[in-house]
């Protein structure tokens, strides 16, 4: 199993950011719409934090067991500057899935930001991603 691969060859290079200045309600919409759990917060384009489902679901008191809704009247309480995680872990495009699988565990995260030199956001990382990554590893081996 080669897990020397870059990670620019497995992360999702469409990548769905919001603006740390937007309203939690278009947090929600954009996670909705794509059915994603991870939002890459930026500011001028560059990356400063991360907001999660679980973040939403943490401040709206929405139960995601029971698939109830999201309580947005809550929304105007907070910003997503206050919500959004600031403590970042990044991967560089030619970052190993080795690195990668690494930081997932060392980490207990689910998702990485995937970063240029710049600090733009060019693609995320999931622990998705991985799994699905290892399977068509262990699938191409036999």
């Amino acid at each position: 199993m080669n897990l020397n691969i870059p990670v620019r060859a497995i992360m999702t290079s469409q990548v769905h950011t919001i603006e740390v200045n937007q309203h939690l309600a278009e947090a929600e919409r954009i996670i909705k719409k794509h059915k994603i759990r991870h939002l890459p917060v930026v500011e001028k384009g560059k990356i400063v934090g991360m907001l999660s489902l679980t973040d939403l679901l943490r401040v709206s008191f929405a139960d995601a067991v029971t698939g109830n809704e999201f309580n947005p009247e809550v929304y105007d309480l907070f910003t997503i500057d206050q919500l959004m995680s600031r403590q970042l872990l990044t991967l560089r495009p030619e970052d190993t899935v080795k690195i990668a699988g690494e930081i997932f565990v060392k980490n207990q995260v689910h998702a990485l930001p995937v970063v240029d030199d710049s600090g733009k956001v060019v693609g995320i990382l999931t622990t998705t991603d991985l799994i699905k990554f290892l399977l068509l590893q262990d699938s191409e081996r036999r």
